[in-house]
């Protein structure tokens, strides 16, 4: 696998916490008027974290399992918002939740760290996304990673345009 790919994925959770946290404490719950142009979920900050956590628990992990497991699986793509709703993503604690995510995360690491040429070239099918080989389903974790980081950004961006006094 791709060095940087990996060192990009083990890194991540350091960063989603520096971006988290780099939202001011007033505005972890806010939403914007219109989540036109976000490059990620339409989620708050908070949301945001969970989302990611239980993605890669919930999504990841059981995609790479079954990747590696089964012959040429399907893959689901899992519905966000309902999940959101269920889970109350609102009222969650960021620091039981960016915990939760340094675990899962570790996890995936010891998934995808050692993987043989062959098991790399193991394909499925992604609701979404089409056919794919077990390496293109870790470009896509990474690159759903830098999404949530540049959503958390446009929310920062959103926030401090909101204290716009007119």
């Amino acid at each position: 696998m791709n060095p940087t790919t990996l060192s990009t994925l083990a890194a991540f959770p350091s960063q989603l916490a520096a971006h988290y946290a780099a939202i001011p404490g007033a505005f972890r719950h806010w939403a914007p008027p219109s989540w036109e142009g976000v490059p990620s979920e339409a989620f708050t900050a908070i949301e945001q974290l969970c989302h990611v956590r239980d993605i890669e628990i919930e999504g990841y992990h059981v995609r790479f399992r079954r990747t590696l497991e089964e012959r040429n699986p399907t893959l689901a793509s899992i519905d966000s918002e309902p999940l959101a709703i269920a889970r109350a993503y609102g009222m969650a604690d960021a620091a039981k939740v960016l915990a939760e995510f340094r675990s899962a995360r570790a996890q995936t690491m010891e998934i995808i760290s050692n993987l043989s040429d062959a098991q790399l070239a193991r394909t499925a099918v992604f609701e979404g996304y089409g056919p794919l080989t077990m390496r293109s389903l870790i470009h896509y974790l990474c690159s759903h990673d830098q999404q949530h980081l540049a959503g958390l950004q446009w929310l920062a961006g959103k926030i401090d345009a909101s204290t716009i006094r007119r």
